[in-house]
């Protein structure tokens, strides 16, 4: 089912529509969620920049873009920024679509829906972007989503994605699995980074050639990264936020405690990769 749904309306002054999972014990609630719920605007494991650098070379002007899973709408509003033909969003979340439609307006179309399938045309985009949401999928959801984004892709389209890596490429099984392990019980999601070659390797299993690769320090939590993501003035917010909320603060230092724990093995990995003609 893809049902657009339409900008909230602001005279009826409601403000923001609420978050993903904000009915749920900030105990038990999935960790990205949590962050946005500190006040965090910046979701991605490699940071803004890397997320910048990824959509420079996903060439989004004059481009019909479609983006999967768009969160609080942060990258929505830097694909609209580039000046794209049209911008399309999919996500499963109500909530999550609500809020990415307040943020595009009339310059874009966000519809509930799954991103491996969307119920798009195939041939029918330029680019599509997905951000940190492969890693949350097991290995068969991967590659479905996957192929339904080289589905939607005109030949010569761009699929561009920033996901969680995992470092070296030939890292320590043991220690892999013991990074999934507490990774999963920090965040409360079953995530599944993989290594930089093997995100290479789903890409080119659906048909797709990868142009270009980069990564950069997983910090999502570090002080220097969220200042330069957030700004002094989010910055400000994040740690108003969790110093006056003991069960929210509590959920925070577990999570940056996992994140100290595993940050050399953790990185944010970003691939640009194209249909071929």
């Amino acid at each position: 089912m893809n049902d657009q749904l339409p900008a909230p309306d602001a005279s009826a002054g409601s403000g923001e529509p609420p978050l993903p999972y904000a009915d749920r014990p900030v105990a038990t609630a999935p960790g990205h969620w949590v962050l946005a719920r500190a006040g965090k605007r910046v979701l991605r494991p490699g940071g803004a920049a890397l997320s910048a650098a990824m959509l420079g070379h996903a060439r989004l002007a004059g481009a019909d873009v479609v983006e999967l899973a768009p969160g609080l709408g942060r990258t929505a509003a830097e694909i609209i920024a580039a000046d794209p033909t049209s911008y399309t969003a999919i996500d499963r979340d109500p909530d999550a679509a609500r809020r990415v439609a307040a943020v595009v307006g009339d310059r874009g179309t966000v519809r509930q829906g799954e991103a491996a399938h969307t119920g798009l045309p195939g041939a029918s985009a330029d680019v599509v972007v997905g951000e940190a949401m492969l890693s949350m999928q097991g290995d068969k959801a991967k590659a479905a989503i996957v192929a339904e984004a080289a589905r939607v892709l005109r030949p010569g389209g761009r699929y561009a994605i920033h996901e969680l890596g995992v470092v070296p490429d030939d890292i320590d099984e043991a220690r892999y699995t013991e990074l999934r392990k507490d990774l999963a019980r920090a965040i409360h999601v079953n995530a599944r980074p993989m290594t930089t070659a093997a995100w290479r390797q789903l890409l080119e299993d659906a048909g797709l050639v990868v142009d270009w690769v980069d990564t950069a320090p997983m910090a999502l939590l570090k002080l220097s990264r969220n200042l330069r993501d957030e700004g002094l003035g989010g910055f400000a917010r994040i740690a108003r936020n969790v110093l006056t909320d003991a069960e929210l603060r509590r959920r925070v230092l577990l999570m940056r405690r996992i994140f100290k724990r595993y940050e050399r093995d953790m990185v944010g990995v970003a691939l640009v990769a194209h249909k071929p003609e």
